[in-house]
């Protein structure tokens, strides 16, 4: 009796597993194809991966390792990574790396093989810009939606999450999957390096501009590591100085106090007040080294319609320009931090103070330093050819211009 209600209670157990199997499979069906699960939901058509793509490239390059890049069986590289095969989570995984192009064969296949493309990513020896290349082309190019969305961004900076979203909205992408959408887009671009923080905002770069960031010998970046990238120059070639507002500030080094506060300026207050008269900010290390004078930023501060000086800290280039800017008699802005001195010279001409001394008094007067900049910049442009200055006062006939 007692061996009876063993076998029957082994059979029983096989018979839930068989089931519960069955219908993950059904589910996972659902998710990725629309179809109906056996437990009568209707899902709509995921058109991504469920997923991101530097956990996919975890994974092929496991499979890579194992196998030295030959196909590999499925049981045996879930036991190498400590994986139970037939878990949900298991067969997202396969599905997702499938639909990054990294791997041939799904949750059902003996064996699994890497792609030509997912092989040469995994593999160490691969050249480090043709790793690169491969990594923005699988990640974000070869994702119908991600490749959309992004060709509509290059050059320009993250856009809110909420115009992020209503862009995968306008590709098809389901109301119940905009959200995650968006995050793994972002994930994506971030991991493969096409998302940088250029002068205080989240702008995306072409993959040209990620290539021309890395050495062209060496070994490839390792799997999800951020490639080294030089900042975009802004070239006279390029250059659209009637549409330009030229930001002159300290910029310091990187993680420096002062490279911080130019960041917060630019990202949080100037350029939203700026966007509303329809300029484009540029500000130094798009241009050139910072610090440095060059016939590029002197392009700049005699040809830009507008330039907004920041007067914090101090700093002897800053002056230096903003002296040239008021010998070509141009529209100029001055703001300083609160605190910081205005030396007499230049003290006549109205300057914006900024109360950033904490976070408790400048967040609620972020919108009012906005208008405040927008409105004297409006005034600026309007004041006409040449504006008024410490200059013009004492030698009204007296005029630098670039020829």
């Amino acid at each position: 009796m007692a061996r009876t209600r063993k076998t029957d209670v082994q059979n029983e157990s096989a018979h839930l597993e068989h089931s519960s199997e069955e219908e993950a499979v059904a589910e996972t069906k659902t998710e990725y194809t629309g179809t109906i699960s056996s437990r009568g939901r209707g899902r709509s058509n995921r058109s991504f991966p469920a997923g991101s793509f530097k956990d996919a490239l975890q994974f092929a390059t496991e499979i890579f390792n194992f196998g030295s890049g030959q196909p590999v069986r499925r049981l045996s590289i879930f036991d190498q990574i400590g994986r139970t095969p037939d878990s949900s989570a298991s067969r997202q995984l396969i599905t997702n790396s499938n639909k990054y192009g990294l791997i041939k064969g799904n949750y059902k296949s003996d064996q699994i093989e890497l792609t030509q493309e997912g092989a040469k990513v995994c593999d160490e020896r691969t050249n480090a810009r043709e790793s690169a290349r491969l990594r923005a082309k699988l990640a974000v190019q070869e994702i119908e939606v991600f490749g959309a969305v992004y060709e509509k961004l290059v050059g320009s900076k993250l856009p809110a999450r909420a115009a992020l979203m209503d862009m995968f909205k306008t590709q098809g992408v389901a109301q119940e999957y905009l959200e995650e959408s968006t995050d793994t887009f972002i994930v994506n671009l971030t991991d493969v390096g096409l998302l940088q923080t250029l002068s205080g905002a989240d702008r995306v770069i072409s993959v040209d501009h990620l290539l021309d960031g890395i050495t062209p010998s060496g070994s490839a970046v390792a799997a999800g590591a951020q490639a080294t990238l030089r900042v975009e120059l802004v070239t006279q070639d390029v250059a659209s100085f009637e549409s330009a507002c030229f930001y002159v500030t300290p910029i310091g080094i990187e993680d420096s106090e002062a490279r911080r506060h130019s960041n917060l300026f630019l990202e949080s207050i100037i350029e939203p007040a700026i966007s509303t008269l329809g300029l484009r900010v540029i500000r130094g290390d798009l241009i050139d080294k910072p610090g440095v004078i060059t016939r590029q930023t002197l392009e700049y501060l005699f040809k830009a319609r507008l330039v907004i000086v920041d007067l914090s800290f101090s700093n002897a280039n800053v002056f230096y320009e903003l002296a040239i800017r008021h010998c070509a008699r141009l529209p100029v802005v001055q703001i300083v931090r609160y605190g910081d001195p205005i030396p007499f010279d230049i003290n006549q001409m109205r300057t914006i103070i900024i109360d950033n001394r904490d976070i408790y008094t400048l967040l609620p007067r972020v919108e009012g330093y906005r208008a405040e900049i927008a409105n004297q910049a409006r005034r600026a442009l309007e004041a006409g050819a040449e504006v008024d200055t410490p200059v013009s006062v004492y030698f009204p006939q007296a005029k630098l211009s670039l020829t």
